[in-house]
């Protein structure tokens, strides 16, 4: 029955957005949604920042309000170490709904409950800080443990404490050198001390993911797409990806679709029905602190809340935040 309602569903939204007409004017910051051309200067920003992320032009026809050579973006390669079932910090008594309002279930932020000893990655994380002058993205470490709590208290706190950061070439170069898939064999390496922290954690054996991020012209807003490998350089089934996936979005906020740049690919997407509303009311929660966020970072925000879906899955190289719940 399921099944039946997605075909049902993808068939309506795209006639809905073979309809829909092109977003002229920005919306941004009133309903959280994008024009074609502010997700063109959002992928350049995201592109610029963390080089992992590239233009594509896809096989299919061209979208005629987006450039030909900026079609999508993506990102190739990206590890995923252990399943969701497997993380020691996945419970459902730190998961709290950030949007309830979803008959689909709404957003779910895995670690909202957490306390900072449970993840002592986020102890470590450095604070970011959303720039009210100028907008710029801007490094801000975080020197003591009491800057690191306050990120976890509520949205209020969390926000105070800033938000965002550029993306640090440094670890991404660093990243990236972790893998490199053979030309003839595709057979994936690893690095010494990634291997050994594999093997020593007792993790499964590492799959990849080819990541794009999309433009919807229906929803207004980015989309994300996922097609993982297993460490062969093989396809995971379908069945295997949903692996990857958080339980309370697998089948609902994700679903299997065709790539609207790929000719008969079919893979699954995270689906962009509540994002703009998310990120409307993250908007007006930094008004609230009195930051503004500016459109050009739509991209860089947008991959943090996702990755609620997505937890084992390493693409975001930017620095790190948690999403509160919204009151």
């Amino acid at each position: 029955m399921d099944s039946v309602r997605q075909v049902v569903t993808r068939t309506a939204l795209g006639l809905a957005e073979y309809v829909t007409p092109i977003l002229k004017e920005s919306k941004f910051r009133e309903t959280g949604v994008i024009t074609p051309e502010e997700f063109v200067a959002a992928g350049d920003f995201l592109v610029y920042h963390c080089p992992t992320w590239q233009w594509a032009t896809g096989d299919k026809g061209a979208r005629s309000y987006l450039p030909k050579e900026k079609q999508y973006l993506i990102t190739r390669s990206v590890p995923c170490y252990k399943r969701v079932k497997q993380m020691a910090d996945h419970n459902e008594e730190f998961e709290e709904v950030l949007e309830e309002e979803d008959g689909d279930g709404g957003w779910v932020d895995t670690h909202h409950y957490a306390t900072k000893n449970d993840n002592p990655e986020i102890e470590n994380a450095n604070e970011m800080t959303v720039l009210k002058s100028d907008n710029v993205l801007n490094h801000q470490q975080s020197n003591t443990a009491s800057d690191c709590d306050e990120e976890d208290e509520d949205m209020e706190a969390f926000l105070q404490s800033g938000m965002l950061d550029e993306c640090d070439p440094a670890a991404v170069s660093a990243r990236t050198k972790v893998l490199k898939t053979s030309s003839t064999n595709q057979t994936l390496h690893f690095g010494v001390d990634q291997k050994a922290n594999c093997e020593n954690s007792g993790i499964l054996q590492l799959r990849t993911y080819d990541l794009y991020i999309t433009y919807d012209k229906y929803y207004q807003t980015p989309r994300l797409w996922l097609y993982g490998y297993d460490e062969h350089h093989q396809p995971l089934t379908e069945a295997e990806m949903y692996e990857d996936f958080s339980q309370d979005h697998a089948r609902k906020t994700v679903t299997t679709e065709s790539h609207p740049h790929l000719s008969g690919h079919m893979m699954p997407s995270i689906h962009p029905c509540r994002q703009a509303d998310v990120m409307r009311k993250l908007i007006e929660a930094v008004a609230d602190g009195g930051a503004e966020l500016a459109v050009h970072q739509y991209l860089m925000i947008f991959l943090k809340f996702v990755q609620a879906v997505i937890p084992t899955i390493e693409y975001d190289y930017t620095r790190n935040f948690n999403l509160s719940s919204f009151a």
